[in-house]
């Protein structure tokens, strides 16, 4: 006889009926609580595997930083420095205080200057670029570059048709040298004499005026 379905021992059947049931029981709980945990685990492979940085979208690339335009130079505004005046279009004027000096008198030696073209340009007006010399006909009687110390360059921005004048040095009346810048020199005729000043600045067109010494 199977003691499974007739159990043997001093307890009444049905007692053993009950154990036998409360331990199936059992059983089947924990099957059912490993059924859950399985079924949780794999869905929680399903989300990782959404998740998975093969599945995920590339991080886009950071844009190449667009290289910013420089604003062209405005083609209208005025040379300051660099822009060399054109010297055919440099006009030269030499100038003197007066045009006939009574004796004594020292004449006042300068010249105008004057920017002809159209545009603001640079000119070098420095005395490395000055040169005055007075004539009267073939001969030379003073020269500024006889005695010139320390010449020095500048370059002067000189407008459209806007004449400057350069500061008047004074002529002492006297013949000079390169031999004679340190002693006493010879005075010039006088008397009515008619002298020229020749005033040359760079390579400008010189420019001459006529004078009276009494």
């Amino acid at each position: 006889m199977s003691t499974f379905r007739h159990p043997v021992g001093p307890e009444p059947t049905p007692v053993y009926w009950r154990r036998r049931l409360v331990v199936l029981l059992g059983l089947i709980a924990v099957v059912v609580v490993a059924l859950l945990l399985v079924g949780q685990l794999g869905a929680g492979g399903d989300e990782r595997a959404a998740s998975s940085p093969s599945d995920e979208p590339a991080a886009s690339e950071p844009a190449a930083d667009a290289t910013e335009e420089e604003p062209a130079a405005d083609s209208s505004a005025p040379p300051v420095d660099g822009a060399a005046c054109d010297p055919a279009a440099v006009r030269v004027e030499a100038l003197t205080d007066t045009n006939a000096y009574a004796a004594g008198q020292l004449p006042q030696l300068s010249f105008r200057i004057t920017n002809t073209s159209g545009d603001a340009c640079t000119f070098n007006l420095g005395s490395t670029q000055q040169s005055f010399v007075v004539t009267s006909g073939e001969e030379p009687y003073w020269a500024s570059a006889d005695c010139l110390t320390d010449p020095v360059d500048a370059a002067v921005l000189l407008e459209p048709n806007v004449a400057q004048t350069s500061t008047p040095i004074p002529w002492d009346r006297t013949r000079s040298s390169s031999d004679t810048c340190d002693t006493e020199r010879t005075p010039v005729p006088a008397g009515g004499a008619t002298y020229n000043l020749t005033v040359t600045v760079g390579t400008a067109e010189p420019s001459t005026t006529s004078f009276l010494l009494n």
